[in-house]
């Protein structure tokens, strides 16, 4: 038996089609909390429902759940025709994964989804997996993705809009929202200014909504590590935001370096002592969901990117246990 424990409870992300077999190996691996993203068909209320039935059924906990094309709204985030639809879809299920006792959903400010210059090459670090690659300057070339350039001042005006109609809702039903950076962490691309590219945008944030309790963070190590220093000190950020309480779940990453270019790595390949990230956690009191959120593309033949899943989060729950080992002692 482990002794003392921190209360951080490690994670991993299912989808809403999951089968037997992936509850299985999540159980086989020691983990009882997951995270759910809900396939676009399985929005409903009954759909809802049923899956949470089933996971319920399979012993494991759901801390937080969303859908990529909700939480993702071009025309929310940009304040295109069918922003108001798309905000009423939100909050609707907001409510319905409130009604099935979820307590956290998402949100990322980023229309064009995660940006890569290859999102499956291989790199100097990557051991001869293909993993997630990144150079700055080839993306910064790619022509407009929605006809012409949004600036970061109205993107920031659309966030503001948002707010005012989603927190609240979110509020009289006790919902909360896990705010993502964008990634890759820079200024503008595909000419739209991104939101979330430092800690500093994350107080900003925090500020427009009044300090809401319904508005917090999914901390993105690795978006942390691709910004580097413009991002922030990942160490001070983690004291800062999980002292006031503003961290909702951690996503587990490491990066080759910062930022013009980068490739995801495995935790222990990273420019990172993710040790010493950990160590910070468990020191700071965080008590919510972290997960590894990407991993490299291990060779079919001997278990695929789930065999991946298992090395990064066998290696992630081993730095924890060693990192409240040392809180014990102290």
């Amino acid at each position: 038996m482990r002794g003392y424990q921190s209360g951080i409870q490690v994670q991993h992300q299912i989808f809403s089609d999951a089968t037997d077999g992936d509850f299985l190996f999540l159980r086989q691996m020691g983990i009882e909390h997951v995270a759910v993203m809900f396939r676009d068909q399985h929005t409903d209320y009954d759909s809802v429902m049923r899956f949470l039935e089933r996971v319920r059924k399979n012993k494991l906990i759901v801390d937080d759940a969303g859908n990529r094309s909700i939480h993702k709204n071009a025309a929310v985030h940009l304040g295109l025709a069918g922003r108001d639809e798309g905000i009423e879809k939100y909050i609707a299920f907001g409510r319905i994964l409130s009604q099935g006792g979820v307590p956290v959903t998402y949100l990322t400010w980023e229309p064009n989804g995660v940006l890569s210059t290859e999102a499956s090459g291989i790199g100097q670090f990557s051991r001869e997996a293909p993993s997630r690659l990144v150079d700055i300057d080839q993306l910064a070339a790619l022509p407009f993705s929605h006809g012409r350039a949004f600036s970061r001042e109205e993107v920031w005006e659309n966030f503001q809009y948002f707010l005012r109609q989603v927190l609240p809702e979110f509020e009289s039903m006790g919902m909360k929202i896990a705010l993502h950076p964008n990634d890759p962490p820079v200024p503008q691309l595909k000419g739209i200014g991104n939101l979330i590219i430092s800690s500093g945008d994350y107080r900003r944030a925090f500020s427009l909504a009044g300090d809401s309790p319904c508005l917090g963070m999914k901390l993105c190590v690795g978006c942390w590590l691709e910004g580097g220093p413009s991002f922030g000190n990942v160490l001070e950020d983690i004291r800062e935001f999980v002292g006031k309480g503003k961290v909702l779940t951690v996503h587990f990453r490491n990066v080759s370096s910062p930022v013009p270019r980068f490739e995801e790595t495995l935790l222990e390949d990273g420019y990172m002592d993710m040790f010493q990230v950990m160590q910070e956690f468990v020191q700071s009191g965080y008590t919510g969901p972290m997960t590894v959120d990407h991993v490299p593309e291990y060779v079919l033949s001997h278990g695929g990117k789930q065999a991946a899943f298992a090395y990064s989060i066998g290696y992630m729950k081993a730095l924890l246990h060693c990192a409240e080992g040392i809180c014990a002692k102290a």
